[in-house]
């Protein structure tokens, strides 16, 4: 029963790096389009050219957010759930 409710923990603590993680993501985007926004101020005429790699490297470095809550739905649908249904059949 206590290696069920470790596992369960684990997999909790586990989750929560991971959506802190898509978190910092999303501060990373903020920082990014802020330069791209500075960069334009500073040279208008490359405005297009800016505008297609922020956009681009923004939609990288999202995929790596949904990635992290994809593994947080699978540990925590796949796993926890028929480990908590069994914890409390044993409680």
């Amino acid at each position: 029963m206590m290696e069920i409710a470790i596992i369960i923990a684990s997999i909790a603590i586990g989750s929560g790096i991971a959506l802190l993680a898509g978190g910092m993501v999303g501060i990373g985007e903020g920082y990014v389009a802020g330069k791209a926004v500075e960069a334009i101020a500073r040279q208008p005429e490359m405005e297009g050219q800016i505008r297609t790699t922020m956009i681009l490297g923004q939609a990288i470095s999202e995929s790596g957010a949904i990635y992290a809550l994809a593994v947080v739905l699978l540990l925590i649908f796949s796993v926890v759930l028929p480990l908590l249904g069994r914890l409390m059949e044993l409680l």
